[in-house]
């Protein structure tokens, strides 16, 4: 019997259509379990999900049978729908996202930057702390 052992962490960024400020305070927590509940259905592991009103970051570990692409899709699709119904009218998510692989040893300081994303964005719009990352991992401009 063959087994796969695969650790394919990343820490993947999506934003809101044109960055609209859309998704409120309130509605936040609930997205994020949301979010983290399509990801378990695609047995997609989560390890932390956060943002702020206008993108999303989740941590996650990808299983060897599923391609990132699809994963995204699915989980933007379906909780683009889910925000409709919950009343967020025109909602949607902006097309593509960001992706970056993750070290073992790098997933405790991951989870904590997710979860702290309110008092971080005191201090940095998301346009500067995505070139930041791009910039750390060797992609020096937005594509």
């Amino acid at each position: 019997m063959s087994h796969n052992h695969v650790s394919n962490r990343l820490h993947c960024i999506f934003s809101t259509k044109q960055r609209a400020r859309s998704i409120g305070k309130g509605l936040q927590p609930r997205l994020w379990s949301y979010l983290e509940g399509i990801a378990v259905r695609l047995r997609v592991k989560p390890f932390a999900t956060g943002g702020i009103d206008d993108h999303v970051h989740l941590l996650i570990a990808l299983p060897p049978a599923l391609s990132l692409s699809i994963a995204m899709q699915k989980i933007k699709a379906n909780s683009s729908r889910w925000m409709k119904e919950q009343g967020a009218k025109g909602f949607e998510w902006q097309e593509g996202f960001s992706a970056f692989s993750v070290s073992i040893s790098h997933m405790e300081a991951t989870v904590a930057y997710i979860r702290d994303q309110q008092k971080h964005h005191r201090r940095r719009t998301f346009e500067e702390e995505l070139a930041q990352i791009l910039k750390r991992h060797g992609m020096n401009e937005l594509e």
